[in-house]
């Protein structure tokens, strides 16, 4: 038996995995603090670095391999959601793991400005992710799903033009 909260299919997106929208969120909340205690930390800081390579590891994880792999939304599925009510409804995973492979390359810039010692792209990477963190977390808006779905209605419309 599939509780809510893991990823399944529905007859109104056959074939592409959902997931219970509150999951992005929690993960979003463990990103935040995590990224404003690397910013904290700073670019020299040995446990900023830590920090910043289990966050990169974390958004590698939702982005390459699904978000079901995604370490947050494990804490989320088997420690949060057996307390929670079920979810009013699932919601297509692409864009949360669009935003997962958004914040990846956010990860992987700041990871770059610390090796590099480039402080200001480690500051600008790390605080732009920062920021796309909080705007999920508090306000339930989800910067990189929007860019997705933006980027779907450009895009399918350019390819529906193309084909007529």
């Amino acid at each position: 038996m599939t509780d809510a909260s893991s990823l399944t299919t529905s007859s109104r997106n056959a074939g592409f995995a959902q997931v219970d929208p509150r999951a992005p969120r929690f993960g979003a909340g463990i990103t935040a603090v995590l990224l404003a205690a690397i910013i904290v930390l700073g670019p020299t800081s040995p446990v900023g670095l830590a920090l910043l390579v289990v966050q990169t590891l974390a958004f590698a994880a939702g982005s390459l391999i699904g978000l079901q792999a995604q370490p947050w939304g494990i804490v989320y599925r088997t420690f949060v959601r057996p307390r929670l009510g079920p979810p009013a409804e699932l919601e297509d995973a692409r864009p949360p793991r669009f935003a997962q492979t958004v914040g990846l390359v956010f990860a992987l810039a700041g990871l770059a400005g610390f090796v590099f010692s480039l402080p200001v792209l480690f500051f600008i990477a790390v605080a732009f992710a920062l920021v796309a963190a909080l705007l999920n977390a508090i306000f339930d808006f989800c910067l990189g799903c929007e860019v997705y779905l933006l980027g779907k209605r450009l895009f399918g419309a350019r390819a529906a033009r193309a084909a007529s």
